[in-house]
């Protein structure tokens, strides 16, 4: 047993958003926190070469925020999406509410919002380090080894060690090393390629800002979010090797004037191939662990659970892990080692759930929601929600818009849809049964096609 003495000193390696919001919690505790960032301060390096696409933040991810006042400040500074703008091919567009009237997930922009935590932490007594890249853990000693850009190694030594330092983690592969755990990472084989739509003239949005925007082609497709300043963040999902199948400008156009010819105009044709050619085609990750904690040392956010975006829930597990090890904490106030056991123990289900959500969302996003019985299946959720709020709430509203555990969100969504299912296959048959009832008394069995 770990007894917690009344100054406990972390170290925590990744300043990241994970890591920056998690400085903050612990520092509000009293804790003496050293946050440790690989790369340059983001707030005063124009050129910081951070991760990209927008953030959607949702109901997870803003109770971690509301934890250490800074919820409020954020949610100004969103720009609200009601739900999704569906582009065809012929330009049409067709929008898809997420939830119930006034339900909305906010987007925001990762930079800004890493910036703003950095300072929180700043100011909350965190000490931070820049250009510090992690190299390893002694998961044993509560040593971490850090290279500064000069090539200097410095050590970090705590009670805790926290690993936050992105998909590809240190931490972890240290933990790895030290501890018996699984692990396990999956390449989704399609890539994605960040563009541009520009604002017009006098700082306005070209597009509606309020949706998601979605062109959905089956196999892949392209999304858009809206910023603040007029512009949208536009991402291109494909797979990898049809991204190599365009070398040129003409095998560009030709592919959006084929593809998302509505986009054209508002991009701009110069802008599309600078931002296509100019900007790297992105991996897209899974990372499972079976455990994420050993006795001083855990993982939080990409290090613990990397997932691909398309269920908008990365930053919000991430945040949610911040909320959840603080209950940990709160549980075992004088044993440490209980209160990491017990962070895995109630984590690694909902990472792993949320993990299969997410590639799930992708085949929805691309392909389904064009489907008539998928948006049929839609409508009968929502009329179902409303007449019972408390018992039936669809899938994407239990992981958006409520607190419930990803793994208990995947297994209340199983209930309900055999729920559902049974009382169709019930409704089906009474309606035969009527049928021929109403066919005999009136004689007119012949007419009926099962007859």
């Amino acid at each position: 047993v770990l007894l917690l003495k009344k100054m406990v000193k972390v170290i925590i390696a990744g300043g990241g958003l994970v890591g920056s919001l998690e400085a903050c919690f612990l520092a509000k505790r009293g804790w003496e926190v050293h946050l440790y960032e690989g790369r340059s301060d983001p707030r005063e390096d124009p050129e910081y070469a951070g991760k990209s696409i927008n953030l959607a933040l949702s109901d997870r991810g803003i109770a971690a925020l509301e934890h250490v006042g800074i919820a409020d400040t954020i949610i100004e500074e969103a720009t609200p999406m009601h739900g999704r703008m569906l582009h065809s091919l012929d330009g049409n567009l067709t929008p898809q509410a997420y939830g119930k009237t006034g339900q909305a997930i906010l987007s925001i922009d990762r930079r800004g919002l890493n910036e703003k935590l950095l300072t929180l932490a700043e100011e909350t007594g965190v000490t931070l380090y820049f250009n510090h890249k992690l190299k390893s853990v002694n998961t044993k000693e509560n040593k971490a080894f850090f290279i500064t850009e000069d090539g200097i190694e410095v050590v970090g030594e705590g009670d805790m060690i926290l690993g936050s330092d992105g998909a590809y983690s240190a931490c972890r592969k240290s933990v790895l090393r030290s501890d018996r755990i699984d692990y396990q990472h999956q390449y989704l084989p399609h890539g994605y390629k960040e563009l541009c739509i520009p604002p017009n003239e006098d700082g306005t949005h070209r597009i509606d800002p309020n949706h998601l925007h979605i062109w959905p082609r089956h196999t892949f497709m392209m999304i858009a979010l809206a910023n603040k300043d007029g512009s949208f963040t536009v991402t291109l999902f494909m797979p990898f090797e049809r991204f190599e199948e365009i070398n040129t400008n003409d095998e560009l156009f030709a592919l959006f004037e084929r593809e998302f010819p509505d986009s054209i105009p508002v991009i701009g044709k110069e802008k599309l191939a600078h931002d296509f050619f100019t900007n790297p085609t992105g991996a897209l990750l899974t990372v499972k662990c079976s455990d994420i904690a050993t006795a001083t040392t855990a993982l939080m956010g990409d290090a613990a659970h990397a997932i691909v975006p398309f269920y908008g829930q990365g930053m919000n597990a991430g945040f949610e892990d911040c909320t959840v090890l603080e209950n940990c904490l709160n549980q075992f106030p004088n044993d440490l080692k209980a209160a990491l056991r017990k962070y895995s123990e109630t984590r690694v289900d909902d990472i792993h759930a949320i993990a299969d959500l997410a590639l799930y969302n992708y085949i929805e996003m691309r392909d389904l929601v064009t489907s008539p019985a998928f948006v049929m299946r839609k409508k009968l959720d929502n009329v179902l929600n409303t007449l019972f709020p408390q018992t039936y709430i669809p899938l994407y509203s239990m992981v958006t818009f409520s607190r419930i555990p990803y793994s208990e969100v995947i297994e209340r969504n199983k209930r309900q849809r055999k729920s559902v299912d049974r009382s169709l296959i019930v409704a089906a048959v009474g309606l035969c049964v009527g049928a021929v009832f109403l066919a005999k008394k009136y004689g007119l069995t012949d007419k009926l096609p099962f007859f």
